[in-house]
């Protein structure tokens, strides 16, 4: 279940960076801040679950992968970011040091 938690809380990790992307728009400001705040409140919850089983270290690595590989793949999808080969490949090797962490587990 810890895993679980983990996974859901990297997925919630990509949400706060789309909030405070939203909060760059005058019309969007407010709601982009509360969707930050409510998204962070939310991977830390269930990062702090995930810990309870999973060394802190490891948890971490893969909270912070996960929202990294996520946001920018809805950067580049959603916001048009440059999506450039390099750029994919930083971030195959950032998903390939999480799945080394959690093989090492």
């Amino acid at each position: 279940m810890s895993w679980i938690y983990l996974v859901l809380a990297g997925l919630l990790e990509i949400g706060w960076p789309v909030g405070l992307k939203m909060a760059q728009e005058p019309q969007t400001r407010w709601s982009g801040i509360a969707i930050a705040v409510a998204f962070m409140a939310g991977s830390g919850f269930f990062l702090w679950l995930a810990q309870r089983h999973i060394p802190m270290g490891t948890a971490y690595a893969v909270w912070t992968g996960i929202g990294a590989a996520g946001t920018f793949l809805v950067g580049v999808l959603v916001y048009g970011d440059p999506g450039t080969l390099m750029r994919y490949i930083g971030v195959l090797l950032i998903v390939a040091g999480v799945a080394t962490l959690k093989l090492a587990h």
